[in-house]
């Protein structure tokens, strides 16, 4: 028996084109301007690591929050050690103190 000519149309269930396989966004998108040689260092980073620059970034980012929330973590340890111990040498504290929060 021929296949007839007649075709239906089917509804989408979402709205959305049949096929698309669209992403949600997660969040807002941002344009970040990097020096060259930056753009080098986190390039080799991205390739090391085998993933885009985007995620590359969105990475190195994420471990320097990181860190910045570690070494508060230390820091108020630190202080709080210090603080119980009376006859400790003020100068050297403030040496100690000054190195973790500017890191130098």
């Amino acid at each position: 028996m021929p296949h007839s000519q007649t075709t239906l149309k089917r509804r989408r269930r979402n709205g959305k084109k049949p096929g698309k396989n669209r992403q949600n966004k997660v969040g807002p998108r941002y344009t970040v301007g990097l020096s060259p040689s930056l753009a080098n260092q986190v390039q080799r980073y991205a390739e090391t690591v085998d993933t885009s620059m985007s995620k590359a970034i969105a990475a190195l980012v994420r471990l320097g929050l990181e860190n910045q929330e570690d070494r508060k973590r230390e820091f108020f340890r630190r202080l709080k050690e210090n603080l119980a111990n009376e006859d400790a040498d003020q100068d050297r504290l403030v040496d100690e103190f000054r190195t973790l929060i500017l890191g130098r």
